[in-house]
C-alpha cells in the first residue's frame, strides 16, 4: 500500500507559477488615511509620444525626447523633431524605420534591494545601481519611490510609469513599514509623541507610528510605518531624537511584503494579484492595461574575451629541439635550469647563491658542505 502521510505534489495549476503566490496582506494601524473622494478619471484617447514610447520599454522619456530632436521617429510615415505631439493607439510610430514594439501588460516585481546600491539608472559618482543588478531576462522597469544608498529591504519596480506614479501619491496612502536599528537609547513615550507629526529643520513631517522592540547592547530595534515618506526621513527624525540610524529595512509597501526574499532576489506578482490589490481606482489612475501580452526575454549570451596576440604567440611558439641550449655539468654561471621554479644541479640562481653565501675558510676557499673534502665547483658521480 502506498504511504498517504507524505506531501503531496502541488495542483497543476501552481507547479508552473510566474513569481510566488501572493503573500500579502494589509497590515493593521491606526495611522489615520487621507480620504479622496475624486472621481475616476477618464481613459485617455491620445497621449505624449515620448510617454508611449517609455511604456512600450524602448527608453525612457528623456532618451525619446532625444531621438525626436534627432529625427530618428516617425508618425505615419512623417518625421518628426518635436516631442510635443499627442498620438493615439491608431497612429503607426517607427523609430529608425522600425515599428514601435506593442506595448506590455502593466506587471510589478519585488526587489530586495542590498546596501550599497543606487536607485537610479546612472550615478555620477559611479557607483553601482539597482538597474545593473536585475537579471538581464525583465523588461525595462522604473522604481515605485526610492531607497538610498545605505537603505535594504523591499523595492517596488513596474514596467509602467504610470502606475509608480500612481503608487507615489500621497492621495494614494499606502503604508510604508521600516525595521531600524539605531545607536542611542529612547523611551517609547517619545515615539509615540511622533503620532501627531514633528518639525525638523524646517520640514514638517506627518504621522509616524513608531514602536520599541528591544535593545540590543548600546542599540535600539524599532519599528516604524508612515504612510508618506520625504527623503531620508526616518534619519533625520531619529537624529532630532537624538538616535543614529545604522540599519534600515523595509518590509513592506502597501499590501507588497518583503517576507523571506533573499538579498537581491527579484520576484513577479501574478497579474490577478496585481489587479485585485491596486484596486479599480488606482488602475484607472495609473491607466494599467492587463489584457496586454507578456513578452519573454532571453539572458544575453556573453561571449568569452578573447586572448591577447602576444599572449597566444607566447604560448604556441615553442623552441625547436636543435636550437635549444644544453644543460651544462657543474651547475656554473648562466647554465639553464631543467626545471624552473625549483633548486636543483642546473639551476644558476641556487648554483650561484650557494658558492657566494657559504662561508670561506682562512685560505679564501669555501669548505665543502659536508665537511670532508674541500669544495672544487663541481661533483664527481
Amino acid at each position: 500500500m502506498s504511504d498517504t502521510t507524505g506531501p503531496k505534489d502541488p495542483p497543476k495549476d501552481r507547479q508552473h507559477h510566474r513569481g510566488r503566490p501572493f503573500r500579502g496582506k494589509r497590515l493593521k494601524t491606526t495611522l489615520p488615511k487621507r480620504a479622496v473622494e475624486v472621481p475616476l478619471p477618464e481613459p485617455k484617447t491620445a497621449e505624449r509620444i515620448a510617454k508611449v514610447m517609455a511604456r512600450a520599454g524602448l527608453a525612457s522619456r528623456r532618451e525619446a525626447e532625444a531621438w525626436i530632436e534627432a529625427g530618428r521617429v516617425a508618425v505615419n510615415g512623417e518625421k518628426i523633431t518635436s516631442p510635443a505631439r499627442n498620438v493615439s493607439a491608431t497612429d503607426k510610430i517607427t523609430v529608425d524605420g522600425q515599428p514601435l514594439p506593442q506595448k506590455e501588460r502593466t506587471r510589478l516585481f519585488l526587489f530586495h534591494k542590498p546596501r550599497g546600491l543606487v536607485t537610479t539608472y546612472a550615478d555620477t559618482h559611479g557607483r553601482p545601481t539597482i538597474f545593473g543588478a536585475l537579471p538581464k531576462t525583465m523588461p525595462r522597469v522604473v522604481s515605485i519611490g526610492r531607497l538610498d544608498l545605505n537603505t535594504e529591504g523591499l523595492l517596488l519596480l513596474t514596467n509602467d510609469g504610470g502606475l509608480a506614479r500612481a503608487l507615489e501619491l500621497p492621495e494614494t496612502g499606502w503604508l510604508r513599514r521600516y525595521r531600524v536599528r539605531a545607536h542611542g537609547k529612547i523611551v517609547q513615550a517619545q515615539l509615540d509623541a511622533l503620532r501627531h507629526g514633528i518639525e525638523v529643520d524646517g520640514i514638517r513631517y506627518g504621522a509616524i507610528e513608531a514602536t520599541l522592540d528591544r535593545e540590543q547592547g548600546s542599540n535600539v530595534w524599532l519599528t516604524f510605518a508612515m504612510r508618506e515618506g520625504k527623503n531620508r526621513e526616518i534619519r533625520n527624525v531619529l537624529g532630532h531624537l537624538g538616535l543614529a540610524v545604522n540599519r534600515l529595512i523595509r518590509v513592506s509597501y502597501g499590501p507588497f511584503q518583503l517576507g523571506d526574499l533573499p538579498d537581491g532576489a527579484v520576484e513577479e506578482i501574478k497579474t490577478r494579484a496585481l489587479r485585485e490589490q491596486i484596486g479599480e481606482r488606482i488602475a484607472a489612475v495609473a491607466g494599467a492595461d492587463f489584457s496586454g501580452p507578456l513578452v519573454e526575454r532571453e539572458a544575453p549570451i556573453e561571449k568569452a574575451p578573447l586572448r591577447k596576440p602576444e599572449v597566444r604567440a607566447a604560448r604556441d611558439v615553442r623552441p625547436s629541439r636543435e636550437h635549444a641550449p644544453r644543460p651544462s655539468k657543474g651547475g656554473r654561471r648562466g647554465a639553464p635550469d631543467r626545471n624552473p621554479g625549483k633548486s636543483g644541479r642546473f639551476s644558476p640562481t641556487v648554483a650561484h647563491r650557494g658558492r657566494d653565501e657559504r662561508p670561506r675558510d682562512g685560505d679564501g676557499r669555501q669548505p665543502h658542505r659536508g665537511g670532508h673534502r674541500p669544495y672544487k665547483g663541481r661533483r664527481d658521480r
